[in-house]
């Protein structure tokens, strides 16, 4: 796959689905690619992207692939931890009202229930709210449906937890209306949309190790600016802000980072 290929697949795509490859890492991207091309049978990337345009289903299963969808409840477990014991109680000393949260690259909805349930169990007199966010439409419907292999939440969340969140149906289990209804779903593209703004805390973990470092950069300042001055903003444990200052952050704990008082 040489550079004008796939710069001609990557904007075939662009027009096709709205979604901007080239601002993930090309390498990785490249290596994704060529695995789902050779997968399908395709002889070319040209051959792919006539298929794409003409097949609806592929084009989905396409999409569904190169976002990159892996999720789980509660991942790296000390980090919610810290999240649970230093920087909610701050936020709700802050915001005894109401916290706004914001649940970025939200794939299948671990993430954003996690915070719902974590919220609802350490600090159930405040009000709050999850918008979860997601560029992929039918990782979205799965998310906002709620349903899990049993495994799934008996692997990866806390016992009190899972007792007080879950509703057990056959292999399945469904995360408690409680739950769900602290969590509003949409789509939104992260690379090409405006953001929303006034969070008290966003979570955006183990996404922006795929984008090329003008992408993250850009991103940061935009997370930045959609949190109030004293926001935090908790990323993946591969995801380490250099030089936080740089976008008006300060390190508030490994992997949170707090919007400078202006």
């Amino acid at each position: 796959m040489d550079d004008r290929d796939y710069a001609q697949f990557l904007a075939a795509v662009k027009r096709l689905a709205g979604v901007d490859l080239a601002q993930y890492k090309a390498q990785q991207m490249r290596r994704r690619l060529l695995s789902f091309r050779d997968r399908h049978g395709f002889a070319d990337f040209a051959a792919l992207a006539a298929a794409l345009r003409r097949d609806g289903q592929l084009l989905r299963a396409f999409l569904d692939y190169v976002t990159i969808n892996v999720s789980a409840f509660f991942r790296n477990p000390e980090q919610w931890k810290v999240l649970e014991t230093r920087i909610l109680p701050r936020l709700v000393r802050e915001r005894p009202r109401a916290l706004a949260c914001w649940s970025a690259a939200c794939s299948t909805g671990e993430e954003p229930y996690s915070l719902a349930m974590l919220l609802l169990h350490t600090q159930p007199a405040v009000r709050f709210e999850v918008l979860a966010t997601d560029i992929d439409a039918s990782a979205l419907a799965r998310a906002e449906d709620g349903w899990y292999e049993a495994a799934k939440v008996r692997d990866e969340v806390p016992l009190a937890l899972r007792e007080a969140y879950f509703r057990p149906e056959g292999d399945r289990m469904r995360v408690d209306e409680r739950v769900r209804r602290r969590v509003r779903f949409r789509r939104h593209d992260l690379l090409a949309d405006p953001f929303p703004s006034g969070f008290d805390l966003i979570v955006c973990r183990n996404v922006m190790i795929y984008f090329a470092d003008a992408a993250k950069e850009r991103l940061y300042r935009q997370f930045h600016d959609a949190l109030r001055p004293g926001g935090v903003l908790f990323v993946g444990s591969t995801e380490q802000i250099f030089s936080p200052h740089r976008y008006g952050f300060v390190l508030e704990a490994p992997f949170f980072y707090r919007r400078a008082t202006e």
